[in-house]
């Protein structure tokens, strides 16, 4: 089935802990309702691979009415573990029977003899570039699209040869792929490793942002900073989105929320927060184009 729609504006995670509050809000939309408070969702397909019944049918729902990205958790692109192809037929099946165009995948790995459940960091270093291009490569081949990959938030960097941001340009060369440029992790990122946040956004490639992520996060204690998508977004990350529209143009955003939902209409409020600063920013774009 072709995309029913790219996703674009302010988008959430479709978690099943929302389906109540989003129903209460008359989500899904009428197929012919003007545009809502979300314009998009985004969902981890290893949550919905194989669901039927009434989860099934209610997804089916959204997606027949909203644009949807997919994020997926657990395909260990930078694993020592063969890549799951299995899992990758099912993906693909579950994107093409939903109409979802738009997939990513964290640039990380989770497995090894058995899941690892969390995102492990992958050595910065040359043969590791070769390794999850290789993997990224096979992974557009199965599904038949054109992939992002996200920066993840880590704790440790074992073994490295250069740096993030050079390791996350070269895999995306090598790959031929997209990316998932998540702000509050180069936030995060940036604080727990003593970098430059803003160095950092100026030196990616813009031209292969396909979408962003904004979250917020733990703060263990003073230098640490732990990415929980369990609070609102700070001001550093606002600052940070700001910063990469003025820089790359305005792309979809997605508000990641996992855990410790506030009512559904201060997540509404970030997502409004979000489009503002799409809107001046696409208005500043146009006064540039007319001179």
């Amino acid at each position: 089935m072709s995309p029913r729609c790219i996703p674009d504006g302010a988008g959430l995670g479709l978690r099943r802990a929302l389906l109540g509050p989003l129903a209460q809000h008359g989500f899904p939309c009428a197929a012919d309702a003007p545009s809502a408070a979300i314009d998009f969702f985004e969902i981890a397909p290893e949550n919905w691979i194989n669901v039927g019944g009434a989860l099934g049918r209610q997804l089916r729902r959204f997606t027949e009415r909203h644009a949807f990205a997919c994020h997926g958790l657990s395909l260990s692109l930078g694993g020592p573990a063969p890549l799951d192809e299995t899992l990758l037929i099912r993906i693909r099946r579950l994107l093409d029977t939903h109409g979802i165009a738009l997939y990513s995948e964290h640039l990380s790995y989770c497995s090894d003899d058995g899941h690892l459940y969390d995102l492990m960091p992958i050595p910065f270093t040359r043969a590791a570039v070769d390794w999850c291009a290789a993997r990224i490569r096979r992974t557009q081949d199965l599904l038949g699209r054109r992939i992002a990959v996200e920066n993840v938030s880590y704790y440790a960097a074992p073994g490295r040869e250069m740096d993030e941001a050079e390791f996350l340009r070269q895999v995306l060369q090598a790959a031929d792929c997209d990316l998932l440029l998540d702000i509050n992790n180069i936030h995060v990122n940036s604080v727990n490793h003593g970098y430059d946040a803003a160095t950092f956004l100026d030196a990616m490639p813009g031209e292969r942002i396909a979408y962003y992520h904004v979250a917020g996060h733990y703060d263990e204690e003073p230098g640490l900073k732990i990415d929980t998508h369990g609070a609102p977004v700070i001001d550093p990350v606002w600052t940070l989105l700001d910063r990469a529209y003025a820089r790359f143009g305005v792309r979809p955003t997605l508000l990641e929320r996992d855990f410790n939902f506030p009512p559904l209409t201060e997540l509404v409020a970030e997502l409004d927060r979000i489009r503002a600063l799409q809107q001046r920013h696409t208005v500043a774009e146009r006064h540039v184009a007319h001179g």
